[in-house]
């Protein structure tokens, strides 16, 4: 016995590539299919539509199908009226929840079409007093009434770059995404892009968030990054104990993690120093309590405090210290990630592969991205991820916050590099 189901979809499917992603999945999870109708549209300007059966061995097989295939858009045909289920216990769904994509998100409920609030992927839906929300696995609570099946939700593609006004800056951006592999890179057109994105973004009053490595600091691009602090580009920063850390480090004793000047051989002690930094923090009580008292007065992170800025530091076992404000609970920094979300509306992803999967499992597909990162397989994971909203950047981290810097704060001076030994060490 075999069971059915129509679904439709709407788009640039053939450019795009959609259609096909769509079919190769509905054979990859083992069902079958048959295209029923599609029209093509006769101009570029113009979306094609496409009805399909989609065929499988089993109700929970095909669920399953009709789950994997809306993450392109691709919803039912007759919707129908959404299925919920009280979930038993605490932690754990119903067997049959509805698994979330990160596109904006329609539930059916009670006769009406319900936006889900901040949208997410891969968790499930709880409805209460009328309102749909994300929920992951380990915050749902035994009792809370889950949507099962796919029934009565709808996926909604972010807009293009083919109708309106923002689609085609949108579309332009997306368009100068990661080239294939033995191209040149347009490094300097590319930074223009993100430089002219993040304009926009705050022209229309929205926030740009951060997530960045390490590597901000060690590459000496620090005075870079608090540049475009001061300036107002940056609302909410994503990172972990070591960006912190290395600097406070160089804002407290003028260089990161053992290193010393330009050219120049290895601190001695490094390390000591490394501690010696996260100490003097947890002495003040906190990074902001560091710059109220005067004991930091430099960096990202002091520019961070005195702006009023939004930051979120979430650790791992391989911490030092950590400092004070690091969430050690990887679910507290989840639930902290999440909450800095809203008004995000534009992401830059800086050398550092964890955090920025960790974001972009947790942002809306309708937030615009951009990854940059000397690996260019780190840049290509992280752009898959998110290929309808995402700019990928191959480039030294140093050189392209120094860039971006000059593009967007006009009297912005890199510091002038250390002076090396007159032997040449």
């Amino acid at each position: 016995m075999r069971f059915y189901e129509k679904v439709e979809v709407h788009g640039h499917l053939m450019d795009t590539g959609v259609l096909a992603r769509v079919l190769d999945d509905v054979l990859d999870y083992g069902g079958d299919y048959r295209v029923d109708h599609i029209d093509l549209g006769r101009t570029h300007d113009d979306e094609s539509h496409a009805v399909i059966t989609v065929g499988a061995d089993s109700e929970d097989l095909l669920m399953r199908v009709l789950m994997r295939i809306q993450v392109h858009g691709v919803n039912r045909l007759e919707p129908g009226e959404v299925v919920l289920r009280p979930a038993d216990r605490d932690g754990v769904f119903p067997a049959d929840f509805y698994a979330t994509t990160n596109l904006e998100t329609v539930v059916h409920l009670d006769g009406q079409w319900v936006p889900v609030e901040q949208p997410e992927m891969d968790c499930g839906l709880v409805v209460s007093g009328g309102r749909v929300r994300t929920v992951p696995v380990a915050e749902v609570r035994a009792g809370d009434q889950i949507v099962c099946g796919s029934s009565g939700v709808k996926v909604v593609l972010p807009i293009t770059d083919h109708s309106t006004h923002s689609a085609r800056s949108f579309g332009t951006f997306g368009a100068l995404s990661l080239p294939p592999a033995g191209s040149t890179q347009p490094q300097a057109m590319l930074v223009r892009a993100i430089a002219r994105q993040i304009r926009e973004v705050k022209a229309e009053r929205q926030q740009v968030l951060w997530v960045a490595g390490p590597t901000a600091i060690s590459t000496g691009a620090g005075g870079a990054l608090v540049a475009l602090v001061e300036a107002g580009y940056v609302d909410v920063l994503f990172a972990g104990n070591a960006l912190a850390t290395l600097d406070i480090e160089q804002s407290l004793y003028g260089h990161p993690f053992g290193l010393g000047p330009l050219r120049s051989r290895r601190v001695q002690r490094g390390n000591e120093q490394h501690i010696r930094a996260i100490n003097t923090i947890r002495r003040a009580g906190s990074v902001r309590a560091a710059v109220e008292q005067g004991v930091l007065t430099q960096g990202v992170m002091h520019a961070m405090v005195k702006a009023n800025k939004t930051f979120v530091l979430v650790g791992s076992v391989r911490d030092d210290g950590p400092l004070p404000d690091v969430h050690t609970d990887v679910l507290s920094g989840q639930r902290a990630m999440r909450a800095a979300l809203r008004g995000v509306g534009f992401t830059v992803m800086v050398a550092t592969a964890l955090h920025s999967v960790a974001t972009g499992n947790i942002l809306p597909a309708s937030v615009p991205l951009a990854a940059v990162d000397m690996n260019p397989s780190t840049v290509a994971a992280l752009t898959d991820r998110a290929a309808t909203q995402a700019l990928g950047v191959v480039a030294d981290t140093g050189l392209f916050l120094e860039h971006l810097a000059k593009e967007l704060v006009p009297d912005y001076q890199p510091p002038t590099p250390p002076a090396t030994f007159a032997d040449g060490r």
